[in-house]
């Protein structure tokens, strides 16, 4: 990496033109207002590393929903602010940008939401995370370009390290480990030295850490592109005992990571796939623990519990000659997740094969005729309706039947067989 960067250029070569020319706009109106605008954060890292990332922070030394209000008539976009923090959020056809106001930050206690107050750029960049995350290049005319990295930065991007700001880092805001293991594995980077001592003396503090925040670090970390990586180095480290001390970062789980990836080609795998892959080998209780430990929504805590409930039928699911609707009503309790889950965990072909058959044809067969159908070919309201309905869709499932005709010929002779009983 070159000592000498003009880091205008870098934006120009690297970022869409509209990007490129909001920024200038940007940059021009926090001059006029007397305040100085900033891009920052990850955003920079990236331009640096020469990766695509479109995700813009703007930090301005000022007031950023004042800025942002002004920069919404220009671009005709929508605007959403946060006066407790004063940021706010411009959207505008397929880009958002985020700015805030510079501030400083405060910790009351450990793993506490900061106390914050307006700041400079150098208080701002002080509160990050990482050095790599801590960099800022100016927007303002005859600033436009001029890079600020009072951590080093560009240093630790050249040798590929991942370093705290302080020593307190880690204590302030234990989260700041699964970011950094996250940004190590993400980059192919290292945990500094130093870091890494921290970092390990500090994992007692992911317990001040509420679920939530917890949550949604695991959430992110399931959102890059090999997660498996960042569970492998948890474990080594003895983070993921944190989550759960029977959660596994081993082969088995990149194995079945990879199937799924190669499942859901070209997009990548759902969340709740991916986290019911990470869940398999727990019990049930265990299970339990696991989505208290991370207040699971209700759908991602019903998929963890439908793919070690489902593990417990696979047995059966692997029966030979099971037929379509007994695979049916085996299956159709449970969510799309956990099956797809279960098919990649399972040592048994059979069952694998059932799931598949399941997901791609059978939960797709209706029946025609409806309840008032039924009830115009002479069945008596009441339970028999639920119980003619059950034995068309069977029927369907199994092939016996595969038009409206033979739906209407099968209601006719169970109707005669209840009239000669």
């Amino acid at each position: 990496m070159p000592k000498r960067i003009n880091f205008g250029k870098l934006i120009e070569k690297q970022l869409p033109a509209e990007l490129v020319n909001f920024m200038w706009v940007a940059g021009e109106i926090a001059h006029t207002r007397g305040e100085k605008l900033y891009l920052v954060g990850g955003v920079v890292r990236d331009l640096l590393l020469g990766q695509a990332n479109l995700d813009l922070d703007l930090v301005v030394e000022g007031n950023a929903i004042e800025l942002a209000q002004q920069l919404k008539k220009i671009n005709k976009g929508k605007i959403t602010t946060h006066p407790r923090f004063n940021t706010a959020k411009l959207q505008w056809d397929n880009w958002s940008v985020d700015l805030a106001t510079a501030r400083s930050e405060t910790y009351d206690k450990p793993g506490a939401l900061p106390t914050v107050k307006p700041s400079s750029i150098d208080d701002d960049l002080s509160r990050r995370d990482f050095t790599i995350n801590a960099m800022a290049i100016g927007l303002n005319p005859g600033y436009y370009g001029r890079p600020v990295d009072p951590h080093g930065g560009r240093d630790d991007l050249k040798s590929k390290l991942i370093r705290v700001l302080h020593g307190q880092s880690f204590t302030d805001d234990a989260t700041r480990i699964w970011r950094g293991l996250r940004y190590e594995q993400r980059l192919d980077f290292h945990l500094e030295r130093k870091t890494l001592k921290l970092l390990q003396r500090d994992i007692p503090m992911l317990d001040t850490i509420s679920a939530d925040r917890i949550r949604y670090e695991v959430e992110c970390i399931l959102k890059e592109k090999y997660p498996e990586k960042v569970f492998r180095r948890a474990e080594e480290l003895e983070v993921l005992p944190k989550l759960h001390p029977a959660l596994k970062g081993n082969g088995w789980l990149a194995e079945r990571f990879e199937q799924a990836r190669k499942l859901s080609f070209p997009a990548l795998p759902e969340v709740g796939l991916y986290l019911a892959l990470l869940a398999y080998p727990l019990t049930s209780e265990e299970t339990e623990r696991l989505i208290s430990r991370l207040r699971l929504p209700k759908s991602l805590a019903q998929n963890l519990r439908d793919t070690i409930a489902l593990k417990g039928k696979m047995r059966l699911l692997a029966t030979p000659g099971l037929s379509p609707s007994g695979i049916y009503r085996l299956l159709a309790p449970y969510s799309s997740p956990a099956m797809v889950a279960n098919s990649l965990a399972t040592e048994s072909p059979a069952a694998s094969q059932n799931i598949h058959m399941y997901l791609t044809r059978l939960k797709y067969i209706e029946i025609s005729l409806t309840g008032d159908d039924l009830m115009r070919l002479g069945v008596a309201p009441g339970p028999h309706i639920r119980e003619i309905i059950e034995l068309l869709h069977k029927a369907r499932l199994d092939g016996k039947i595969t038009s409206k005709q033979d739906e209407v010929d099968l209601v006719k002779g169970w109707l005669a067989a209840k009239q000669m009983k």
